[in-house]
């Protein structure tokens, strides 16, 4: 800056610089709301998605609380931990399937509502939308694993009597 505001004070002493930053800091200033929006989405968007993995993981826990005596009967009558394990995270993950599309289809339907708030993006793009899609199954998937393997650990005559 000290270099800068000698040329002008050479070319013309009575002109006054006030104000003076690089370009890189007038773009910073100029998207620093834009960057502050996106931090909160952000935060906002991975609190949603801890929500949703507690929701599932409540519901499905529930769930196997309900069908402990059901399960109690497959085991006694031969099913193995990793049948039980793999049946209830079958159900989970059809849930949680049938969820993403339906999502994915109502974003694609509203996509021009957000489109002017994006950057660098557009609201339809396969990768981003495959991305999502992904992270939130798997977040659906570890969170049904622990109700699933403690359905797969009950004792057949302690789910019988359980009630």
């Amino acid at each position: 800056m000290p270099v800068v505001r000698e040329a002008v004070q050479s070319i013309d002493a009575n002109l006054a610089l006030t104000g003076v930053m690089t370009q890189v800091d007038q773009i910073d200033e100029s998207i620093a709301g834009d960057r502050l929006f996106a931090g909160f989405t952000s935060i906002f968007g991975l609190l949603a998605l801890l929500l949703a993995c507690l929701g599932l993981y409540g519901v499905m826990s529930y769930n196997v609380s309900r069908r402990t005596g059901e399960i109690g009967i497959r085991m006694a009558i031969g099913a193995d931990a990793l049948r039980v394990l793999i049946h209830v995270m079958q159900e989970t993950m059809l849930l949680v399937l049938i969820g993403v599309v339906l999502g994915v289809a109502a974003s694609l339907a509203v996509y021009r509502l957000v489109a002017s708030m994006l950057f660098g993006l557009s609201p339809n793009d396969p990768l981003t939308i495959a991305l999502a899609a992904m992270t939130l199954v798997m977040v659906a998937g570890s969170s049904a694993y622990l109700p699933a393997r403690r359905a797969s650990r009950i004792e057949p005559l302690q789910a019988l009597r359980y009630e």
